[in-house]
């Protein structure tokens, strides 16, 4: 018997008619600090898996876990949850993934509202993880639940849902989770709720990721501190000659420098030099890096950040020339690049500019693959036309600079699932920084566009 056909407009009702749950589910969830760093509480990141467990059995799953996986310090990791609705016979099963642990907040006194303390106003929802990403685990609910009471028994699609517990300090189990629970986790497409729109009213697919290499960079210049004034002139401290090897990193226009890094100018679409300026706060006086267009910039070309130092502060420098100083770099690489390739052209960098014979050493931190999208994938076909069904408007291809671990990982364990990246995010959403939100009209639209693309997905 042939699958039924998409009820556009009776998931479209479902999902308005759904909705006020929908809020009220996600308000639930932004109130649990759920933080992931050895500097919180555990017993939120617990009693975080355990609500999104508990949402995941009203909405229906009826085999629901909360699982962890052994860290490299051998104890456990982040609590995660693995909910299930199996297939029947012939029909395929989809991989609904998001995060339900959250950044910190830093300064409270920076918010608006309580950033653990869910307010709705001007049309959006504020609170720390509102957006990224207890937006996505909402979403995957809702969308499953929309799917089953429209098509009811008709459904013959295997769901899993899968809210990991530890993306943002750096999903340092997921490999051993992914590798032990393969048996439940293995699917056909998979659905990463974890990205964002184009911009209000204006849907995206993202369709590639740059990967991420980041580590330390140490120069040594003396044995041990001197007096700035007794030998000062003909011996230069580590900070300096350490600033002068940054300051190689990039060229006149501030583009990479590093040679033997993969880069494109291979975006089809731009943004606007005042759009992006407004979006990324970026003063009028403040010359934008880089050349080529600035999609390019941000999805296929690298970009280097020195995000912190090691040298004596300010409050307590003395006057002595500082024997050694170190300098941590995040490095985004392009897709097509690999992260060994990057971490040996930092190498080959640095020995080459080496300032003044000073001993220098590269320490690797955290790396992941970047990621492109199969274009010609089916599902890629089926989540584009979803999308336009809900938003009404034709979606955007987007790439995003930023890396989403868990998708390489799971592209290297499940390699012939079929891979998209969604997300309710929107420019405005600050995820990360004080005062996060997420708009309540996409979030609905995002909401209606996967209930969709499950439904196609079972109507194959």
């Amino acid at each position: 018997m042939a699958p039924p056909p998409v009820p556009v407009q009776l998931l479209r009702e479902q999902v308005d008619a759904d909705y006020p749950r929908t809020i009220h589910e996600l308000k639930a969830l932004v109130a649990v600090p759920g933080v992931a760093w050895a500097e919180f509480d555990p017993a939120d990141l617990a009693r975080s898996a355990g609500l999104v467990a508990a949402l995941a059995r009203s909405a229906g799953f009826t085999h629901v876990d909360v699982l962890a996986a052994e860290g490299p310090d051998g104890a456990p990791g982040a609590p995660a949850v693995v909910a299930r609705r199996l297939a029947k016979p012939g029909w395929p099963t989809v991989l609904l993934y998001a995060h339900h642990d959250v950044q910190p907040p830093g300064d409270p006194a920076l918010w608006t509202s309580a950033p653990f303390a869910p307010e709705e106003r001007g049309g959006r929802l504020w609170g720390r993880g509102a957006a990224d990403d207890k937006s996505g685990v909402v979403t995957h609910l809702a969308a499953f639940r929309c799917l089953i009471e429209v098509l009811g028994d008709d459904c013959g699609l295997g769901i899993t849902l899968f809210i990991e517990g530890e993306e943002e300090s750096g999903s340092v189990t997921l490999d051993r989770f992914l590798a032990e629970h393969a048996a439940l986790l293995a699917s056909d497409v998979i659905i990463v709720a974890d990205s964002g729109v184009w911009k209000i009213g204006v849907p995206a697919l993202t369709t590639s990721l740059r990967g991420l290499v980041d580590g330390t960079i140490e120069l040594r210049a003396l044995e041990h501190g001197l007096h700035s004034g007794t030998y000062g002139g003909p011996v230069l401290d580590a900070v300096t000659l350490l600033a002068k090897l940054l300051a190689t990193l990039h060229d006149e226009t501030g583009a990479v420098a590093v040679e033997g890094l993969v880069a494109a100018d291979g975006a089809d679409r731009d943004i606007d030099e005042e759009t992006f300026r407004t979006d990324a706060a970026v003063p009028p006086g403040v010359r934008l890096a880089g050349t080529g267009t600035i999609t390019s910039r941000l999805w296929t070309k690298p970009a280097l950040a020195i995000i912190g130092l090691d040298a004596p502060a300010v409050a307590t420098a003395s006057n002595t020339l500082v024997p050694a100083a170190t300098a941590k770099f995040s490095l985004r690489i392009a897709p097509g690049d690999r992260p060994e390739n990057a971490m040996d052209a930092i190498r080959r960098h640095v020995a080459l500019h080496a300032p003044g014979g000073a001993e220098v050493t590269v320490r690797p931190g955290r790396a992941s693959r970047p990621f492109a999208a199969d274009l010609s994938s089916p599902a890629v076909g089926d989540a584009l036309w979803a999308m336009e069904e809900s938003w009404g408007v034709a979606p955007v291809r987007a790439g995003v600079g930023g890396s989403i671990p868990l998708v390489s990982a799971l592209a290297r364990h499940f390699p012939a699932a079929q891979i998209l990246i969604t997300g309710a995010e929107d420019p405005d959403s600050r995820a990360h920084g004080e005062d996060e939100s997420v708009h309540l009209g996409e979030l609905k639209r995002s909401i209606l566009a996967e209930a969709l693309l499950l439904a196609k997905l079972n109507a194959r």
